[in-house]
């Protein structure tokens, strides 16, 4: 993890980065530094996460930290600080924008080719999870890649960060991909209103998760006038879980039979979450697994544990929790193709032949058929053979490679504009 405080007491205020989760600038809640002692707060609700330490003699901070009914140490060293980077200078204009959702506060960037006007637009939406605008994965920033080159080639991209990351507000516990989805129509209502915006090319570009928000709002809004959707599912969300964990186990290396005692447990999970039966049989298996995880913890973790078997229980307790959670639940149980086949607008859609996190082949065909089902005759697919689930050329497609690879299959970028050009001229 990587901690940025700023100020001290109890006014100090803090930001946190997850690498390994993908996730950037976590404000940091109830942060209180007054020497030596220092304590910190991360997310809230079921994922809320707390952090009570000291200040070491060489700097360091040292304490102990409680989640999901974990509780473990945590060692912190300072890092030398890192000079502010110059972004290099862009020939098109960009605008901090904020978009109202009710509560919730969404921050954004628009950028705008630099002349002419009114342009077409675009929203882009992201994946699952905690994302800054820039949908900031291991380094890889797709997000900022494609807006940049959308606004060199004359369209306006607004990109947001999500609710509760970086300069955006709202609940995140208690809501939905169909919250979500108001949070873009909002943000399509705002390009709307503006003058250098031509409010019949309003398009959405949705990513992953983004491809299921995507039609919800193209379905509600006629002012969505074409929809992009990037390794978007056409299938349930328990099938996409379960298709999911056998290619990422696959992409790893693992025997086939353990493929397929994790694909039974996976689909076992799933029928209790769709159903409300079987969680007794769920809570076995999860138990099982809890110890042992914790079997093969250093010593010194599972003495800072306390009780082993309360440890097991909280941990058990803390998954079925997120497993029941409002937005996890509606993603299991979540068909996309009722909105999908009610979508009348042009509609591109493009796959990772190589995509371990949504298949491309079964999810092409998925949405092909919901769309040609509401009679949309102005569908283009494609399928970037190479490709993994953030359109990054691959070998394996498997989700280690994210880190080591910064760039775009080629085409991917010249595709989009080309057919977003056709289209709005169309």
């Amino acid at each position: 993890m990587v901690i940025r405080f700023t100020g001290s007491g109890r006014d100090a205020r803090g930001m946190m980065d997850i690498p390994a989760q993908s996730a950037k600038d976590i404000p940091l809640n109830k942060v209180d530094l007054t020497a030596p002692k220092v304590h910190f707060e991360a997310f809230s609700g079921q994922r809320l996460a707390a952090y009570d330490g000291q200040v070491q003699n060489d700097g360091s901070i040292a304490g102990r930290f409680t989640q999901g009914g974990y509780t473990g140490a945590f060692a912190l060293k300072r890092a030398a600080a890192q000079a502010a980077a110059t972004a290099a200078p862009v020939p098109y204009k960009q605008e901090e924008v904020t978009v109202k959702n009710g509560a919730a506060s969404l921050a954004g960037t628009l950028t705008l080719p630099p002349a002419g006007g009114p342009f077409p637009a675009v929203v882009l939406i992201s994946g699952s999870g905690p994302q800054n605008r820039d949908e900031e994965v291991f380094g890889f920033q797709p997000f900022r890649l494609i807006a940049d080159h959308f606004t060199r080639n004359g369209i306006a991209v607004l990109r947001m960060d999500d609710r509760g990351v970086g300069g955006s507000t709202g609940d995140v516990e208690n809501v939905t991909s169909e919250d979500f989805a108001g949070d873009i129509a909002a943000a399509v209502a705002v390009l709307k209103g503006r003058p250098d915006i031509n409010p019949q090319q309003i398009g959405l570009l949705g990513h992953s998760e983004g491809g299921i928000i995507a039609p919800m709002v193209a379905d509600r809004s006629s002012d969505v006038a074409f929809v992009i959707l990037m390794a978007g599912p056409g299938l349930s969300g328990g099938q996409i879980v379960v298709q999911q964990l056998a290619d990422i186990l696959k992409a790893q290396g693992q025997p086939q039979a353990a493929i397929d005692q994790a694909v039974a447990q996976q689909k076992q999970v799933v029928q209790a979450i769709a159903t409300g039966e079987g969680w007794d049989a769920v809570k076995t298996l999860l138990r099982a697994q809890a110890q042992a995880q914790i079997a093969a913890l250093p010593a010194e973790q599972r003495t800072a544990l306390g009780d082993e078997q309360d440890a097991v229980e909280k941990t058990v307790q803390a998954q079925v929790d997120m497993l029941n959670s409002p937005w996890y639940k509606f993603f299991i149980t979540y068909d996309p193709a009722p909105a999908l086949s009610k979508v009348k607008v042009p509609v591109l859609a493009l796959f990772g032949g190589k995509d371990v996190q949504v298949a491309a082949a079964p999810n092409e065909q998925a949405i092909k058929a919901a769309l040609a089902q509401g009679g949309n005759t102005r569908v283009t697919s494609k399928v970037y053979p190479d490709a993994n689930h953030l359109f990054q050329p691959a070998t394996t497609g498997g989700i280690d490679e994210y880190a080591k690879l910064k760039t775009f299959v080629p085409g991917l970028l010249d595709d989009m504009v080309g057919w977003i050009k056709g289209t709005v001229k169309g």
